[in-house]
């Protein structure tokens, strides 16, 4: 089949699109509102951009807590999403009101960083605290401004439990990282094979 995305005609009984950019690592975001409040929340559209420096990025569909609370503050941390925490990192992407806690709804501890004000799950395998270096929105072919606004950050701060570590390594078979597929369907990284880049 093939379908133009411009009408989405694909005949389908739901989009295809995010299915097949997957599996999507979960940026599990932490933040601290200008208030005081606490905010975590999952977003799909998350990854590394760059190593030297490191950078993340996530793309929030809409104008939400997170993004409000990165704008007033600056600051922002990404939790390790990890299959043994997929129930409470799904308890966290309620739509709760501006002021109560996800991670008192998810039943989850609140850390606050050592070099950033925003909190990361105390239960996670691993977090990045991060200043945020750009917010902006993302324009179309037509240059109409998407709904959607994608924060970058740089990472000042890494965590990681001591569980995770097996052999030198960030142990995917221990850690199981979750990641998002399309619809409501999730998958876990923790069937892991190796491959070296080839040389000539």
């Amino acid at each position: 089949m093939f379908y133009e995305t411009a009408e989405n005609r694909h005949g389908l009984p739901h989009d295809p699109f995010k299915a097949i950019v997957s599996p999507r690592p979960i940026g599990w975001i932490g933040t601290r509102a200008a208030d005081g409040s606490l905010n975590l929340a999952p977003y799909s559209f998350f990854n590394a951009i760059s190593d030297r420096p490191k950078l993340v990025m996530f793309s929030s569909s809409g104008y939400k807590d997170s993004v409000r609370n990165i704008e007033d503050t600056g600051e922002f941390t990404a939790s390790f999403a990890s299959r043994n925490l997929s129930e409470a990192v799904n308890a966290t992407s309620v739509a709760a009101p501006h002021g109560e806690s996800e991670f008192e709804i998810a039943g989850l501890t609140p850390v606050e960083g050592r070099l950033v004000r925003a909190p990361f799950v105390g239960e996670a395998f691993a977090a990045l605290e991060c200043r945020m270096t750009d917010i902006y929105r993302p324009k179309g072919l037509n240059g109409v401004v998407s709904e959607s606004y994608v924060v970058f950050g740089a990472v000042v701060g890494i965590h990681i439990r001591d569980e995770a570590i097996r052999d030198g390594r960030f142990d995917m078979a221990t850690v199981r990282p979750l990641a998002r597929l399309g619809y409501m369907d999730y998958c876990d990284g923790g069937d892991v094979f190796e491959m070296m880049r080839p040389v000539r």
